[in-house]
């Protein structure tokens, strides 16, 4: 099997109000809304909102999850510089900084930020990590 994502879905409580989070705070346009569900066109896969309850029926498991997810996003940029900006950015937005920009152990810088139902995002600067101009990961092969 090919080492992709085509989709990845988070189920959310309020569809309209996470919708406007990810165009307002992040910057985003909708790839097209459809009948129930919100899509944005991201570098080579789709990042889709979903009603949760919806999600779980879908999946067929009960809706019962609260509390911390096990899992965070990430976005990287191309320096310190780049990071210290977008959350100076996110600052002025009022979009809740879980963790400012920081020096990691190892080697890198990265700070948090939550979106409206508290889904983690990492924006980070990993200096053993090479971006193509689109911002893709670059293969090491």
């Amino acid at each position: 099997m090919q080492q992709r994502i085509t989709f990845f879905t988070i189920g959310v409580s309020d569809l309209e109000a996470m919708k406007n989070f990810y165009q307002e705070k992040f910057g985003w346009k909708t790839m097209k809304d459809e009948n129930g569900i919100v899509f944005f066109k991201l570098n080579g896969f789709i990042f889709g909102l979903y009603p949760k309850h919806e999600l779980a029926e879908d999946i067929g498991v009960p809706d019962n999850g609260n509390g911390f997810k096990q899992f965070s996003m990430a976005i990287n940029l191309n320096s310190e510089k780049a990071v210290d900006e977008l959350f100076e950015d996110f600052k002025a937005k009022g979009v809740k900084i879980i963790k400012a920009p920081e020096k990691v152990f190892w080697g890198g810088y990265r700070g948090y930020v939550a979106d409206i139902e508290n889904n983690y995002w990492e924006f980070a600067f990993n200096p053993f990590l090479k971006l193509d101009a689109a911002g893709n990961v670059q293969s090491h092969e």
